[in-house]
């Protein structure tokens, strides 16, 4: 199964190409959408991915996952060529209903196919790199366009299309498993056990909570909190750079768990995540705020390959893509309500919404040790 190993993380590295990445907003302006519109069009499709996550994993477990990674790999690409071509509201609408539709397409599957390929063993290591080789797309794509793009938003769009080609790549996998029967009644039984395992529901919302700390924190916070440190804009981009640098450090993910074992490695990262976030309370300094907001990413990319692991190998149904997209149904919904919380705390005072943050990050890791405490003994 090496092969469906080289064509995944030849996918990963083309699809994390999105060269314009860096004016992602101002290509869209450019094109005739005001921010509230592309803020309704987020709604849209975030709305979108939670509704069609179990109906996918339905018709993925029927289909087989190597015909559901081909039709939404084929569907990316047509989406990115949609983007190049859109003007105005309902073209970048339908570019993102079509994205809503990949996304949810590939929820679970490209982790199962990486999974089983490997036949469970050495999993984390394989989801380290899976994570990293898209980073690093991203990173080659971001030098092409500071190097020779620049303010060309058609020639930025074109190259992305061709990097979206990777859908050929998806040609080359092999199926993993046999396609599973499918009747409402199963469904239903996977939705039923997934929702009534108390301790799956534990992990789950224990990696909820640590994902959405980390993606609020360094995706949107953190240009509030650095400019609350007084930060000039070229200091910020530099800094957007070596936080999407340290998004690859999954690939050490499998090292430091072997070396420091399953709760030890969740006990160090969340409680890192903690710290970080309580730091990022107490000071407007700028080195602690930048040193705080970092290692809130390195601990997110070493935490996510383990976390898939352990997801995975919670999935006891052969109708894993099922299963594996009610968990991100649930996970979603969690991060719903942390989204809106976040939200109003950062209204009131951007403190506060640290403070939540590391609030959320060490309720994550008490929900993580009791999880495992609970874990059947052989």
């Amino acid at each position: 199964m090496k092969r469906n190993l080289r064509c995944m993380y030849a996918i990963a590295l083309l699809q994390g190409m999105v060269f314009y990445g860096p004016v992602a907003t101002l290509y869209r302006e450019a094109r005739g959408v005001s921010i509230a519109q592309i803020t309704l069009i987020e709604s849209i499709s975030l709305a979108l991915c939670i509704l069609l996550e179990v109906p996918w994993g339905v018709l993925a477990d029927k289909l087989g996952y190597r015909r559901t990674m081909i039709g939404c790999c084929l569907l990316y690409f047509l989406s990115k060529i949609v983007f190049w071509q859109a003007r105005g509201f309902y073209g970048f609408l339908l570019e993102r209903v079509m994205l809503s539709v990949v996304v949810a397409g590939m929820s679970g599957v490209d982790t199962s196919i990486l999974y089983l390929s490997r036949g469970g063993q050495d999993s984390q290591r394989v989801f380290g790199w899976y994570n990293s080789l898209q980073i690093a797309g991203l990173l080659i794509a971001a030098l092409i366009f500071s190097l020779v793009v620049g303010d060309n938003y058609t020639l930025a769009g074109g190259l992305t299309v061709l990097s979206y080609a990777a859908a050929l790549c998806a040609l080359g996998l092999t199926e993993v498993k046999a396609p599973a029967p499918f009747s409402p009644r199963l469904t239903l039984d996977v939705l039923r056990r997934t929702l009534s395992n108390r301790r799956l529901l534990l992990f789950l919302l224990s990696a909820a909570l640590l994902s959405e700390a980390h993606q609020t924190i360094t995706t949107f916070f953190n240009q509030l909190q650095y400019a609350r440190c007084g930060l000039p804009d070229e200091a910020i981009g530099a800094l957007y750079i070596a936080a999407t640098v340290l998004g690859m450090a999954g690939i050490w993910s499998a090292r430091l768990t072997r070396g420091m074992g399953i709760v030890g490695t969740a006990a160090l990262l969340y409680g890192a995540g903690v710290l970080a976030c309580v730091a990022l309370t107490l000071t407007a300094a700028p080195l602690p705020s930048v040193c705080a907001i970092l290692t809130l990413r390195l601990c997110y990319a070493l935490c996510q390959p383990l976390v898939l692991e352990l997801q995975n190998r919670q999935v006891t149904t052969p109708h894993r893509a099922t299963a594996l997209s009610v968990h991100a149904m649930v996970m979603d919904g969690v991060g719903v309500g942390t989204n809106l919380a976040f939200g109003a705390l950062a209204e009131y005072h951007l403190t506060c919404a640290f403070w939540f943050g590391g609030g959320i990050c060490l309720t994550g890791l008490v929900l993580f040790l009791i999880w495992y405490k609970l874990r059947p003994r052989v």
